[in-house]
């Protein structure tokens, strides 16, 4: 892959049309509000630019697609990726054009480099950060819902602003978006401070379930689908349960398990005393050094058996 300096992914961005814009499986907020701000100014330029429809848009993001999607793919359209990692990570939706992807912007170091050309940047937050230095260089006009869709990158990406990926560009990135009307208060509280009772129940169930290694070093919690159907659990309801664990005194290293049937999701956050991503390349993910994911065959048993093995092999004696 041709690596981009932000001038020339904005040059690209200019000189072509016909954008469809990709997100990747388990859509968070930052693939969701990258993709949202850019198909925005896109389209403030004069451009014809939509976000494909991905079936797993869960209802806390709808609201910052509306008016963006559409399903069906025009042949003639230039593909952009934003904020996936892999070309495997692509949405569902997106099966088939793997291999056509012209353009990805991306923040994650283990980046799989599937398109023909992109920009990566793991210093950064959230790719929503990347992006914005993009529409400045394009001269993109942001307004208050193209700013309040990367306001929804950078924060839900760095949890509000409380991990250890923030920088001074981030807060700064942030500070443009409430300066161009965002409204952080009303973003904050739907995403960070409101949840559903179910919410609730999930996490007194996993402070009763979690087990502990490694002399309290290693927490590992896992979701089962009895649980998922008997608190009726939403994806909504799970989302950003993965960093359950760091959260207890003494944890440096959390391993969330959700049982997807046949496979076994496993989700690390760490410490910066340990490397999420070096873990997870064990088992055939990646991520970031604090927090990085992997899928696994033969279901959650075998997903917790290769996690337990992936920590020992980095020389945690559990």
């Amino acid at each position: 892959m041709k690596q981009l300096t932000v001038a020339e992914v904005a040059a690209f961005l200019l000189h072509n049309d016909r954008y469809l814009i990709l997100t990747h499986r388990r859509p968070d907020g930052d693939t969701i509000g990258s993709a949202a701000a850019l198909c925005r100014a896109l389209r403030a330029l004069g451009k014809r630019a939509c976000v494909l429809e991905n079936p797993q848009f869960t209802e806390k993001f709808r609201p910052y697609l509306d008016g963006l999607t559409c399903e069906e793919v025009d042949e003639n359209a230039c593909l952009v990726a934003v904020d996936t990692a892999a070309a495997s990570m692509l949405s569902y939706s997106a099966n088939g054009y793997e291999g056509r992807v012209s353009l990805l912007i991306d923040h994650h170091g283990r980046n799989a480099a599937y398109a023909a050309q992109g920009i990566v940047v793991p210093t950064a937050a959230a790719c929503g950060e990347i992006l914005l230095d993009i529409l400045g260089q394009m001269n993109a006009p942001i307004d208050v819902k193209t700013a309040e869709a990367l306001y929804l990158s950078v924060s839900t990406d760095t949890g509000c602003f409380r991990f250890s990926n923030v920088t001074a560009k981030t807060l700064r990135t942030a500070a443009f978006c409430i300066d161009c009307g965002a409204d952080a208060a009303a973003i904050n509280q739907v995403m960070f401070l409101t949840k559903r009772m179910a919410r609730l129940q999930l996490e007194a169930h996993l402070t009763q379930s979690t087990v502990f290694y490694a002399k309290g070093k290693v927490a590992l919690s896992r979701i089962d689908r009895s649980i998922r159907e008997q608190l009726g659990l939403t994806e909504d309801d799970i989302d950003d349960i993965s960093g359950f664990g760091r959260e207890i005194a003494g944890v440096e290293i959390s391993v969330m398990l959700r049982d997807e049937g046949e496979y076994g999701k496993i989700s690390v956050r760490t410490s910066p005393h340990y490397d999420a991503s070096e873990i997870c390349a064990k088992l055939g993910g990646g991520g970031h050094k604090a927090a990085a994911g992997a899928t696994v065959q033969g279901g959650i048993e075998n997903a917790m058996e290769a996690v337990l093995g992936a920590i020992s092999a980095i020389g945690v004696e559990l």
